[in-house]
């Protein structure tokens, strides 16, 4: 039988002449902060201080011992990162030039000193644009000539940290005859029996040449097993009344146990485990009236995907914990999210990501890793593209949450919109990666899982890239010129990138930024907001709603956080109310990768923006929401949280049920005065199939004066609400905010209080900071708004002693005055 030796300890980082302590897992960047070299480059300007750390060879070096009858030993990588040469017992068994795939070479016989060299990312960046000739980039850096995570060269959110190691898991392995060099089990699920397709690879020994092998496959009690005399093999078994894998908010998440072995007449050899889940994916294209569709089918149930993208958690990945995931997709999980897209400037995720996402219902859409540049085509870049992609097809194919395969991000648009065509001249830049090579892998290797080109991509050179009426869309234009409002303009078919920035918490930015008067143009401010003209989208989007605090550092900070809020759910609001035209949409972005000001629901600490707590409410399976006119178009604002910029001439109401059952209910709707008065109330009783949207005018008379600044409405059902201002909230007359402010410990809980607001005024977006009470002090909600009468009971755990002073010193709302 295989027997496995680990290869995680030991090991040394040469360093100016020095030996330091290495991590492995790990890179140079953890491994000098681990000895005190270098400070973290997370705090103040430091990432400056360790560019050099890219630009330089590192070598990584352990002893290995190993003593083994078998007949062959395999040294394999996981990962390296990334131009890296092997040398064992001062021979050089190979060298590897992708982060993204996993190495394997023959060491029979050999041990002693096993060295790992990195060669700096930039030389082989160099090297290989020297081949191939330039290419255009979004950014200046040269991530497209070397298969590295490109957001380590630095991103609009992201710091420039090239970094060097080896940073997945290294092991011998000795075995005999023959192994299992690749397994793909093809899961498919027909009238309640699950079928599993066991396709393998075996690599044999010069002895194990021509003998009879036998494998076998085992799920939940049913087994088959075949003999064969070449490489490769079939098995197929059924899988009687198999359970359903369904995406969370749809049903359970069963989870099957699929195991492989191989032997041969003189006993085991190796032997393969996975988990594994009964499910249908389709993703339907059909052309109609309105365009060309995109809507994931799951199970024969079409879904509305209710996504965020997912960035690497941390600019130095290895930091990224089995917990770590767990706790960050559970967060996204809590939002009600059912989708997460992995970027393409990032990495395929380990499998723990992956776990996490089977086990909590969580949909994944993976990017092959191609992001905001032309890649040339040649070699020696398309052999490693070619040996990645396979690679990680493989791997990831029996994750059931996995649904879709994509080729890029936003490379077929740059194409046709970014001035890279004049540039090219002719030069390949990646169409042959995702219109060829990458389809042909996965409909070889993963035919069970849909595939397209890009994100966006409307499905053909016939239409635009980033044609809304086709395929997938990526929204930008808001953010970058226009106010939120505009998101209902159209009805994209998949909005598969949209969003809104806002600064992390305070908590963060202290942490961040200690010893720092912190304004938005202070130093480290501007350090940590890499957005081209990123405050001056900020400003701009506070300034069309409030009067733009000046030396208010407080204040501006509430109002990014309620404008990112408001934004988001202003546009996922509008897309929503229009199912079945449009199928979803993928929010920019979930998480950070360090302290940063940047468009995610979650900083770069692990701590909840408003926004991830507007996520909850926006993509809950039930939801109420105010439209202007028939919804479509641009004007007045009209979310939970929104506020006006238009006439408020003519609203609907949305009535979106996206549960599985019907949802009859009573809409009571309140046109009231800025003071708290009623000038008009009337009740509609809606009934909304399952996965249905009811839209209703409002009557003439409940429709606030679009000249007023003292009037708006409420919808109010089942416990959720929906309000329109018809007005600015710079225009509108607030009332002094008035409130009363309670602190109750949880009993037996000593860092839980309940922090009880109750209003004498119409409270607008009143946020509780709680990390101004410490740093571990977390709310469980986000902006809320109450009217004259009303409560609030927010739980904050991790709270020190509080008193209420300084509750009052963390709340904040709306206040014009």
């Amino acid at each position: 039988m295989k027997d496995v030796t680990q290869l995680t300890d030991g090991w040394s980082l040469l360093h100016d002449g020095e030996s330091l302590p290495a991590a492995v897992p790990g890179c140079v960047h953890t491994d000098l902060l681990a000895a005190g070299l270098i400070e973290d480059p997370y705090i103040g300007e430091r990432e400056k201080e360790v560019a050099w750390i890219g630009r330089r060879d590192w070598t990584y070096r352990t002893e290995v011992a190993h003593d083994s009858a078998h007949e062959r030993t395999d040294l394999v990588f996981e990962g390296l990162d990334t131009a890296a040469t092997v040398t064992f017992a001062g021979r050089t068994v190979g060298t590897t030039r992708n982060m993204h795939r996993t190495h394997r070479f023959d060491v029979t016989g050999l041990a002693g000193e096993l060295d790992v060299r990195f060669g700096s990312a930039y030389d082989e960046a160099d090297r290989v644009r020297a081949l191939t000739g330039d290419r255009p980039n979004v950014y200046p850096e040269p991530s497209q000539y070397i298969r590295k995570m490109a957001c380590n060269f630095g991103w609009d959110w992201g710091p420039t940290l090239v970094t060097a190691g080896i940073w997945r898991p290294v092991r011998l392995e000795h075995w005999s005859t023959a192994r299992l060099a690749s397994v793909r089990p093809l899961v498919t699920v027909e009238d309640g029996t699950g079928r599993v397709e066991v396709r393998l690879t075996v690599e044999r020994t010069a002895g194990g040449a021509g003998r009879t092998l036998t494998a076998a496959v085992s799920v939940d009690g049913a087994v088959a097993e075949v003999s064969f005399e070449g490489d490769e093999a079939v098995l197929r078994l059924d899988v009687p009344g198999a359970r359903l894998w369904w995406p969370r908010g749809y049903g359970e998440q069963p989870l099957y146990d699929l195991g492989v072995s191989l032997r041969d007449a003189d006993g085991p050899l190796d032997s393969w485990q996975r988990r594994i889940g009964f499910r249908t994916v389709e993703l339907d294209r059909s052309a109609d009236e309105h365009g060309t569709g995109f809507t994931l089918v799951v199970n024969g149930e079409r879904l509305f995907a209710r996504g965020v993208n997912w960035i690497p958690d941390d600019a130095f990945v290895t930091r990224v914990t089995p917990e770590r995931y767990r706790t960050r997709l559970a967060q996204a999980a809590d939002a009600n999210i059912d989708l997460v897209r992995i970027w393409g400037g990032g990495i395929y995720e380990d499998d723990a990501f992956y776990d996490a996402c089977d086990e909590l219902g969580l949909l994944v859409w993976q990017d092959f890793l191609f992001a905001c540049s032309a890649y040339p085509e040649e070699q020696p870049l398309r052999g490693e593209i070619d040996a990645e992609a396979r690679d990680n097809v493989v791997r990831l194919m029996p994750h059931p949450s996995l649904v879709l395969w994509n080729g890029n991000n936003e490379n077929l648009w740059g194409f046709r919109d970014w001035d890279w065509e004049p540039a090219l001249a002719g030069d390949s830049w990646g169409e042959g990666y995702y219109l060829g090579l990458l389809p042909r892998i996965v409909a070889e290797l993963d035919p069970t899982r849909p595939y397209t080109a890009g994100s966006p991509w409307s499905g053909s050179w016939d239409h635009h890239p980033n044609d809304p009426a086709h395929g997938t869309h990526h929204s930008w234009e808001v953010w970058n010129r226009q106010d939120y409002a505009e998101y209902r303009a159209d009805v994209p078919r998949f909005v598969a990138e949209f969003g809104w920035q806002a600064p992390p918490a305070m908590a963060t930015l202290r942490r961040a930024l200690p010893g720092e008067t912190l304004a938005p143009d202070s130093p480290g401010m501007l350090h940590h907001q890499k957005a081209e003209d990123g405050n001056g989208k900020l400003n701009r989007g506070v300034a069309r709603h409030f009067p733009l605090p000046e030396g208010d550092f407080d204040r501006w900070h509430h109002l990014t956080q309620v404008v990112q809020a408001r934004a988001v759910a202003a546009g996922i609001e509008h897309w929503r109310s229009h199912w079945p035209v449009c199928a979803g949409t993928v929010v920019w972005q979930l998480n950070d990768c360090w302290p940063v000001s940047s468009w995610a629901a979650i900083d770069g600490d692990g701590r909840l923006k408003p926004l991830h707590h507007e996520l909850r409410r926006v993509y809950a399976d039930r939801l109420l929401t105010l439209l202007p006119g028939s919804g479509s178009g641009s004007g007045s604002d009209s979310d939970g949280g929104g506020d006006g910029s238009g006439t408020g001439a003519g609203l609907t109401l949305a009535v979106v049920n996206q549960s599985a059952t019907e949802w009859r209910t009573s809409v009571a709707l309140r046109r009231l005065e800025s003071g708290g008065g009623t000038l008009h109330r009337a009740v509609l009783d809606v009934t909304a199939a399952p996965r249905s949207v009811v839209r209703l005018p409002v009557p003439d008379g409940l429709v606030p004066d679009g000249a007023s600044a003292k009037e708006f409405l409420a919808a109010d059902a089942d416990g959720l609400r929906a309000l329109h201002f018809p007005v600015p909230d710079k225009d509108f007359a607030y009332p002094r905010p008035s409130y009363d402010v309670g602190v109750e410990p949880v009993p037996g809980q000593g860092d839980r209080v309940d922090v009880v607001v109750s209003a004498h005024t119409l409270l607008r977006d009143l946020l509780l900071q709680a990390d101004r009470f410490g740093p571990s002090a977390a709310a469980d909600t986000g902006l809320v708004t109450l009217l004259p009468g009303e409560q609030v009971r927010i739980r904050v755990t991790g709270c020190p002693p509080v008193t209420e002073a300084d509750v009052r010193a963390a709340l904040f709302c709306v206040d014009t005055a």
